[in-house]
This record gives structure tokens, C-alpha cells and sequence, in this order.
């Protein structure tokens, strides 16, 4: 475990680093079906793309833009709008994304409101630009369709990988990162189920906000070195009160894509089933890597003494960084708000 820690740190860094190079807001397009063949498309992006880099977002050749495509700027986003004429129905057309230069490292949200009210959805990784509008789906297509996008959302969701990244390496043994990431699990899942469901809001800005105020505070406990800190003490607490905070960030992606009203319990379930699957992962990886690690010191005979064991210069220099830039992201989104 202790060689666990240096992967962990090395991980974070490289996280933080593309982190604090990236906005962390997708690209979202909308299309609202009028009827069978007429269409409007919307899409946002975020104003950190310079109006030179817009991309090009458009529907396939068998679709014709009936109106010029208007494009403003509103609340640090970029906002299209056109009209559309297909020759078929508009399953099976493509939503093509054509960027001037390269997509700078965002993921993109896909939503069709189809005529008779079904919700259909996807999330592009960056390097995706193209995404086929499907048939109408059934339940397990849905249940596939949203553990898709719930282990997509947890992949490129930095600030989410950050927090259990720092769980990881707070926890120091696998059964205090158990009884962590147990509660942040149960606790971001109710508060997903109650936000998406519209029984309980809060504003998204706070809400990340507040997200980005966790990491600070992890790193913190981190730092200082102490055992007696809040976080030691109580990590079962801890991670469950900052795991319904996180749930409400969960839910923002939810409420960008929309349910599909006919199979909202299992695209309820299953995004939360991908989110899971995503962070299981994550925490999975990092403790393959460090049993990697810790085989290749020992066969390297560079001793036992891990490089990021609890107060180390190494694991006090990785809170900090990752502390300055959480705490950069703060004052971001504080001033957003």
C-alpha cells in the first residue's frame, strides 16, 4: 500500500494537470422533432472555445437547414440554433461535430426530443465527432444506453476522479478506502435519485462550487499529516456528507440528457450502475498499478520505505498542488455564481 500511495500521487497529478487545462462543461446539442421530418437543432459551448473554433454542428446529407444558423453568446456559453427538413424519418441521420483545428478535450452531450415524446440520448468522449440518431429504444437498450453514459460521465468527470483519487490516498489500507468509497457511494446515489426526480434542487453553481471546495478540503487533511483530523477520525462521515453534494453534480449531466419519461426508473438505475462501475474501476486500477509498482521496487531493491506514506515531502507536495488547483477552481466558480 505504501507504493500504492505513489501511484495514487502520480495519478492525481496527471489528472489535475489536464483538469486545470480543460473547462469541465461538455458540449450539449438538442433536437426537437417537430414531426417526422422537420426538426430544430440547439447546441451549447462552452465560451472558453474561442468563436474562431466553434464547431460545426450539423445534421447528415438526407437533412436540409431551412434557416440560417444563428449563433449568440449568454452566460459564458455559446448558443446555435437552426431549423431542419429531413427526406426520412430522423433515426438513423448523423450529428456531425466538424471542429476547425482539434476538439480541445471536450466531451459532448446528445438529446432528441422525438415528435411523440420519446428521449433519446448519447455522450461523444472528444475524440468522437459523430453521433447516429437511434431507433426508439426498449428497456435494456436504455439500461445499456445510460450505464454507457454513467461510466462515461465518471471517466472525464476530473474533479469527481480527484475526490476518490484523494479518498485513495487518505484511506492508506483497503479496508478504510472500503468504508470511504461506501459512503460516498450511498450518499451521491440518494441525493442523484432525489435531484433527478425533482424532490429536492439546489443551484448547479453552488453545487460545484462546494465540489471543488471537497478536494480542498481532502487535500487539507492530506497535507497536514495528522491522524486525529476530521477526516481520519470519521471517514465514514466525511465521505458521505461530501458524496451528497456530489450526487447533485451527478444529477446536473441527468438533467442536461433528460429520462426518458416511459423507462425513467431504469435509466434512473442504470446511470447510477454505470457511475459505480466507472469509480469501482478507477479505485481498482490504482491498487493493480501500486501492487505492480511495489513488485518492481522490490526486484529493483530500492528498499521498502514508501515514497508516499502519510506526511511525506512527496504526499504533502501532491495535496498542495492538487489543494492550489481545486482551490483555483473555487474561485472560478464562485465568481460564476
Amino acid at each position: 500500500m505504501r507504493h500504492t500511495k505513489c501511484l495514487v500521487g502520480v495519478g492525481v497529478a496527471l489528472i489535475a494537470v489536464g483538469a486545470f487545462g480543460h473547462d469541465l462543461r461538455p458540449i450539449f446539442v438538442d433536437i426537437s422533432q417537430m414531426s417526422e421530418t422537420d426538426a430544430t437543432l440547439r447546441w451549447k459551448v462552452p465560451s472558453t472555445v474561442s468563436r474562431s473554433q466553434l464547431p460545426a454542428i450539423s445534421l447528415s446529407d438526407e437533412c436540409t437547414a431551412e434557416s440560417d444558423l444563428r449563433v449568440v453568446l449568454r452566460a459564458d456559453t455559446y448558443q446555435g440554433e437552426q431549423t431542419y427538413q429531413c427526406a426520412t424519418e430522423l433515426a438513423g441521420a448523423t450529428v456531425s461535430l466538424d471542429f476547425p483545428s482539434t476538439n480541445p478535450s471536450l466531451t459532448t452531450i446528445t438529446r432528441v426530443q422525438t415528435h411523440d415524446g420519446q428521449l433519446l440520448s448519447g455522450l461523444l468522449p472528444p475524440d468522437v465527432t459523430a453521433w447516429v440518431i437511434p431507433e426508439t429504444p426498449g428497456r435494456w437498450e436504455v439500461a445499456r444506453n445510460y450505464t454507457e453514459l454513467g461510466i462515461e460521465h465518471i471517466a472525464v468527470g476530473w474533479d469527481h476522479l480527484l475526490f476518490v483519487a484523494l479518498m485513495v490516498l487518505l484511506a492508506r489500507s483497503p479496508r478504510r478506502t472500503l468504508i470511504m468509497v461506501t459512503g460516498f457511494t450511498v450518499a451521491h446515489s440518494l441525493t442523484l435519485a432525489l435531484s433527478t426526480l425533482d424532490l429536492v434542487s439546489l443551484p448547479i453553481p453552488v453545487v460545484e462550487t462546494v465540489i471543488a471546495l471537497s478536494i480542498v478540503f481532502l487535500a487539507t487533511e492530506i497535507a497536514r499529516g495528522n491522524p486525529r483530523t476530521l477526516a481520519h477520525r470519521y471517514p465514514l462521515l466525511v465521505t458521505s456528507l461530501f458524496g451528497l453534494l456530489h450526487g447533485f453534480g451527478f444529477a446536473s449531466v441527468l438533467r442536461e440528457v433528460g429520462l426518458p419519461p416511459t423507462e425513467l426508473p431504469t435509466a434512473l438505475l442504470f446511470f447510477n450502475v454505470g457511475v459505480e462501475i466507472g469509480q469501482i474501476a478507477f479505485v481498482v486500477m490504482i491498487y493493480a498499478a501500486g501492487v505492480g509498482w511495489q513488485a518492481a521496487m522490490r526486484r529493483a531493491r530500492f528498499g521498502r520505505r514508501g515514497f508516499m506514506e502519510e506526511g511525506s515531502p512527496a504526499a504533502t507536495a501532491t495535496a498542495y498542488a492538487v489543494g492550489a488547483i481545486a482551490s483555483f477552481w473555487t474561485i472560478e466558480r464562485l465568481l460564476a455564481i
